[in-house]
């Protein structure tokens, strides 16, 4: 399998530390806030590669950070810890803050089909080694210490900033960061904070530098990455935002740690806009998956809309683009329980085994040549319309389907609908009965009045099929 690595700006082949094994990191959530659709894009294309290298035959260990202390609301050290934030705007207790969130996000992952990592790391249960690593960096001279924190030295470290190509003596204070007096070089960063004079936290620890203080958010995830996977291990993910802060200054403070490479491939998705503009709560256009699933889409047609587009690029989300993916996703789910339902099987043909060998091939080549997902997507189609008979069909879409995770195993032609209002499915049923009686001029009546109400019925042999109306 070959992947771009945004460290070396290539594409190059997966070559693990330890053979056949995969260790990889993937950056989680800071859990003050709902998780939205554009978080859900980054973490599908985490799952897509990790189930990507296990169909090819690896041994992946997956860890995911929570970050529920640290992360502050400004990357560049300052401002209020965004969970102590959240809590005093909420009139509530830090960890039940955190707690609700974190529940929040992994309800998103259900809906999306995301398998849950191997381990999951909150920081707030590892302060101990991140105190660890911090005084590791002290006796080894790239810190020092300020009236707010314990800061790292990046002058220290002659390739600070090579993730994101910085260029560390241009770079004014004020532009990529925010003025401190205190601070050595406009580039340096937090690795321990202390409580603010007459601020009142509700996480705090002892500390070698203070008894009110707690861990800076970059230190977080370079202790429990090294923690669960090693010194150096394979595979970081995360978002593009994360690239020129986050990330880089990981990579720093490890390797000053540690004087070896601390990841080896670097893994970033693009970004997702709605109707072409930046997702915010300020312009309205704030979406969570359980909104696009209470307007009667289906949780995996928004996967399979990611799908569509390549993991590096920047995705405009659209409510005219979540009808198509619904559409095709559900004619794709059709497609599935047909085919599983499909006895008469033959031995293949020669032709037709060559036809099997050539989609299988198709596909795998689209996975290894970074993770091309959109032409995994159109083998699948491909699969679906050739002559391969139907049971096979069926067999190879579910082989495809253990990379693509959009839940055709389970395919059903009925069960797989939108979610309907209430009133909606009484009209349903209501139709249902008239035809039970013969009634039909009456039932079509009902069909009218529940096309009004913006859904469709397909009848089908095995019964009707409920769409919500496209526009």
């Amino acid at each position: 399998m070959k992947l771009y690595n945004t460290l070396t700006r290539r594409v190059e082949e997966i070559v693990p530390i330890h053979h056949g094994k995969v260790g990889m990191y993937i950056c989680g959530p800071t859990v003050y806030d709902y998780a939205h659709i554009g978080h859900g894009r980054t973490y599908v294309n985490s799952d897509v590669l990790v189930r990507a290298l296990r169909w090819s035959g690896y041994d992946v260990n997956v860890v995911m950070n929570i970050t529920d202390v640290g992360h502050l609301t400004s990357d560049q050290d300052t401002g209020e810890d965004k969970v102590e934030k959240k809590a005093r705007e909420e009139k509530k207790d830090v960890w039940e803050i955190t707690e609700h969130f974190t529940a929040d996000f992994w309800q998103m992952g259900k809906l999306l089909n995301i398998g849950r990592p191997n381990v999951v790391s909150k920081a707030t249960d590892h302060i101990q080694e991140m105190i660890d690593l911090v005084k590791r960096l002290e006796q080894r001279g790239f810190t020092y210490k300020t009236t707010d924190g314990v800061y790292f030295d990046t002058s220290k470290l002659a390739d600070y900033g090579k993730l994101a190509r910085l260029e560390p003596t241009k770079l004014k204070e004020g532009a990529r960061v925010e003025k401190n007096p205190e601070k050595k070089n406009p580039t340096d960063f937090a690795l321990w904070k202390f409580a603010k004079k007459g601020e009142k936290r509700q996480m705090e620890w002892e500390s070698p530098w203070g008894n009110k203080s707690f861990p800076g958010w970059h230190i977080e995830c370079s202790a429990m990455s090294m923690k669960y996977l090693g010194e150096s291990f394979d595979i970081h993910t995360g978002g593009t935002d994360h690239i020129p802060v986050h990330h880089t200054n990981e990579i720093a403070q490890s390797e000053a740690a540690t004087e070896k490479r601390f990841v080896k491939y670097w893994f970033h998705s693009g970004f997702l806009m709605v109707e072409g503009e930046k997702m915010s709560k300020s312009l309205g256009n704030f979406i969570r998956v359980v909104d696009v699933v209470k307007k009667g889409y289906d949780a995996l047609a928004l996967r399979y809309l990611f799908l569509t587009g390549h993991y590096r690029t920047t995705m405009n989300f659209t409510w005219k683009a979540m009808d198509a993916a619904q559409k095709g996703y559900q004619k794709l789910v059709e497609a599935a329980a047909e085919f599983r339902e499909d006895r008469s099987r033959t031995v293949l043909s020669r032709e037709k085994l060559k036809g099997v060998d050539r989609l299988r091939k198709k596909f795998t080549d689209a996975v290894n040549n970074d993770l091309g997902i959109p032409e995994t997507l159109a083998v699948m189609w491909e699969l679906v319309k050739s002559n391969v008979p139907g049971r096979d069909k069926y067999e190879l879409m579910e082989e495809f389907d253990k990379v693509l995770g959009l839940g055709l195993a389970e395919a059903r032609q009925v069960q797989r609908g939108p979610t309907v209002p209430e009133e909606v499915q009484e009209l349903i049923d209501k139709r249902q009965q008239l035809r039970g009686e013969k009634k039909f001029k009456e039932s079509d009546k009902v069909r009218r009045e529940i096309e009004k109400k913006g859904f469709v019925l397909e009848d089908s042999p095995g019964g009707a099929v409920v769409r919500r109306k496209l526009t």
